[in-house]
């Protein structure tokens, strides 16, 4: 979201959200760190830069190093966090495109390239069109300017605000997820992103979630689409997703991000905010490290599986305190969109 329209917006959604987490006790515990990637124990986000980080990907060059980005137009940089310490271990200055407008995504290809969506458009359908930056991870994590490739997206049945944007691991194929409140579409990008014109991604799915961010499993079978309260599973299906069911997300000041370990086996999921933190949750059944299982629930504090769901064991009163925090939000939502 842009920071001059949406700034105190955000301070009140994370206010609400803190005041949640109280009352329903619905944090998840970290996951261990036996034979796992690097920083799947989660890490907190050390550099004073990074305000608002709103994408996660995990590198597949730099094991244990996982890129980032700050929301709306704060320029054109990434940042590469260390998974064991926090630390930015290399900023990129993106060259070779405009001027970022609302970012709000990344995620890494099998070509190995980073793509980053700048994709945000919080004016309710008044930009026609976003764009992708493509351009290749760096072979030595140093601070550095990289020339990064433009593609203009417009969506097949007209203008849309998102937040999500996932590469499949296999086929290479770009996806977004619409962020509306009541839920939204998933979008299909063309088989290959083109320069020399307009990228049309058409809707061949509903996702029932107000969705913040979404990562594919490395092996692309499952998709874990997440939101501020919570997170659906998908059963990819050759691009067919059938819901599986839903994620226990831990409560964040402002959740807007989620990846994959590189091993398949934990779901990291970020928030924004100064020194915010990212939480581990294990991924049910992946212990093999292939990539496989589903992402559907995670440690809780007994060491136990916890209840998939935004709630956890908080039962029915945190569902009604979640509810009620979620139609707050809205409203707040909508009253800013009408200013």
């Amino acid at each position: 979201m842009r920071a001059d329209k949406a700034g105190s917006r955000t301070g009140r959604i994370g206010a609400v959200l803190a005041a949640a987490v109280l009352v329903t006790g619905a944090a998840v515990m970290p996951a261990g760190a036996d034979g796992r990637s690097p920083g799947s124990d989660g890490f907190t986000i050390q550099d004073p830069r990074i305000t608002e980080s709103s994408g996660l990907a995990a590198s597949r060059a730099h094991p244990g190093v996982y890129w980032t980005h700050n929301d709306s137009d704060d320029g054109a940089y990434l940042y590469a966090i260390d998974g064991r310490t926090g630390k930015t271990v290399a900023t990129l200055t993106l060259t070779g495109i405009g001027s970022p407008r609302d970012v709000e995504a990344i995620s890494i290809g099998p070509d190995g390239d980073l793509y980053v969506g700048d994709i945000g458009d919080n004016l309710n359908g008044s930009w026609d069109h976003v764009w992708i930056y493509k351009l290749p991870e760096p072979k030595e994590l140093r601070d550095q300017t990289v020339r990064a490739t433009q593609y203009v997206v417009k969506y097949a049945d007209g203008a849309r605000n998102a937040e999500s944007l996932m590469v499949h691991p296999k086929t290479g194929r770009v996806y977004i997820v619409e962020k509306g409140e009541d839920g939204g579409g998933l979008y299909e990008g063309p088989a290959q992103l083109s320069t020399s014109g307009t990228n049309t991604f058409r809707r061949v799915a509903d996702i029932d979630l107000w969705a913040t961010d979404a990562a594919f499993s490395p092996d692309g079978k499952q998709l874990a689409v997440r939101g501020y309260f919570g997170g659906v599973s998908y059963a990819w299906n050759d691009g067919r997703p059938e819901r599986e069911g839903q994620l226990s997300v831990p409560m964040q000041p402002q959740g807007e991000s989620v990846t994959y370990t590189p091993d398949g086996r934990t779901l990291l999921y970020g928030s924004e905010g100064k020194g915010s933190s990212v939480r581990p949750v294990e991924v049910e059944g992946a212990g093999s490290g292939d990539g496989t299982g589903t992402p559907g629930t995670g440690s809780d504090e007994s060491g136990g599986s916890s209840d998939a769901g935004i709630t956890g064991k908080a039962g029915a009163v945190g569902a009604a305190v979640l509810l009620i925090v979620a139609v707050g939000i809205g409203r707040l939502t909508r009253k800013s969109k009408r200013g």
